[in-house]
């Protein structure tokens, strides 16, 4: 059985790949309406302005441990035939992708020692939910893109 990592051009294309996911996060952002979607936009400008270059280092310090969360998803994929592509597979089992996702975050959190951004990201976990819910699509895209380009 192969795994997701061994299928994906890493190290080789690393840093496209952190680009992809970075547009991604960008025009996710830029989608986002009403009052929350205000909010998340001054919040990442605010970021992106007082730490130029945060959001593609986040990515890069992230996407291994991504990765290594969506390899049980890809395995089922496999299991089952590897009908269709794991893309395909992420956009039919977007709660679960989302989850896995943040499974990542919610154990680093576990293990800071910043208490007042561990309280804000508990609060703000089930809306975060939801955003990464939405995002899957296109994550599912872009893993489809580097997915076929590892294997030319």
């Amino acid at each position: 059985m192969t795994t997701l990592l061994a299928n994906l051009p890493l190290p080789e294309k690393r840093r496209d790949v952190i680009d992809d996911c970075v547009r991604l996060l960008d025009a996710e952002v830029k989608r986002k309406k009403g009052l929350t979607g205000l909010a998340i936009k001054a919040g990442y400008r605010v970021l992106k302005a007082f730490k130029p270059g945060a959001v593609p280092e986040a990515v890069d310090g992230l996407l291994d441990d991504f990765v290594d969360s969506l390899e049980p998803l890809y395995a089922d994929h496999d299991k089952a035939g590897g009908f269709g592509s794991f893309g395909t597979h992420m956009k039919r089992r977007t709660h679960d992708v989302a989850e896995a996702l943040l499974g990542v975050t919610d154990r680093r959190a576990d293990g800071s020692r910043h208490r007042t951004l561990v309280k804000g990201y508990r609060k703000l976990r089930p809306s975060a939910l939801r955003n990464v819910e939405e995002a899957v699509p296109g994550l599912a895209d872009l893993f489809d893109k580097h997915h076929q380009e590892s294997k030319s």
